[in-house]
């Protein structure tokens, strides 16, 4: 009778749910408005709109793009708005705030796309060791998301997780 190895992780009826999977591929870029401010503190409204009009916007085609105001001013809402209404016809995606921010808002879009239901009464691991950075928050909202479907949830590797949660049996 010979030995045979079992890959007794492969044979489990484990799902891996990979959250590298849902990176958005594409440039990362921050519009920072603080140098379009007049002394560094206040937004001259005619000399915004004149920069938005004459500002070449191609140069952000493809890209994902955070806007913000890294200055101590008050910049009013609808400049942020407007620098939207340009943006958006190049930009992959325009967000207010920062690149984390961004990198936050790309993952949460791609949960969105995601088929739930694959995962009723399922025992999941969410995958711990990525090539890019994943967010928290994107850690987080599988767990609210898996939460009330599958059977157990666990992170790591298949072949060595740690517990999260598991339903409990009736």
């Amino acid at each position: 009778m010979e030995d045979q190895i079992t890959n007794r992780v492969t044979a489990s009826n484990l799902i891996t749910l990979d959250l590298e999977e849902l990176y958005s591929p594409g440039e990362r870029t921050l519009f920072d408005i603080k140098d379009l401010l007049f002394q560094g503190l206040i937004l001259k409204e005619k000399d915004f709109r004149d920069f938005i009009k004459q500002h070449d916007w191609s140069a952000f085609r493809g890209k994902h793009v955070a806007i913000t105001c890294s200055a101590d001013a008050i910049v009013p809402t609808w400049a942020f708005m407007l620098l939207a209404t340009v943006l958006q016809p190049f930009a992959q995606n325009v967000i207010f705030g920062s690149l984390e921010d961004l990198e936050k808002s790309l993952f949460l879009q791609k949960l969105n796309l995601v088929d739930w239901k694959k995962f009723v009464n399922e025992k999941v691991v969410i995958k711990g060791c990525s090539k890019v950075q994943v967010p928290v928050t994107a850690y987080v909202e599988a767990v609210n998301r898996l939460r009330p479907l599958a059977s157990s949830i666990m992170f790591g590797e298949a072949c060595s997780t740690v517990p999260l949660f598991k339903q409990k049996k009736i």
